[in-house]
């Protein structure tokens, strides 16, 4: 089954790679969608994939790369829209 979530993540997650991190993830388990920094130091991203793929891809954005700190993670559940690839905006 495909699932899409919006996760907006905090903490030091700005200019630690976090979002090459999140994007590594995404392709790494076939997950489709964006990340992006926001201006107030959070990052935002939009993904969907098989809901498998996506609890892993979600373990790691949780984790994050060497250097992160997650302090939080709000995550809403979308409807998937068929979107392919993933990408850094």
């Amino acid at each position: 089954m495909r699932v899409a979530r919006r996760y907006i993540i905090s903490g030091r997650v700005q200019g630690v790679g976090f979002r090459f991190f999140t994007e590594a993830a995404a392709m790494r388990e076939g997950i489709d969608g964006w990340v992006r920094n926001l201006p107030d130091g959070r990052v935002e991203v939009a993904a969907e994939g098989d809901a498998d793929a996506m609890d892993r891809f979600e373990r790691s954005v949780r984790h994050g790369p060497p250097g992160a700190r997650v302090d939080d993670v709000d995550v809403t559940e979308n409807v998937p829209t068929g979107a392919t690839g993933f990408r850094t905006r």
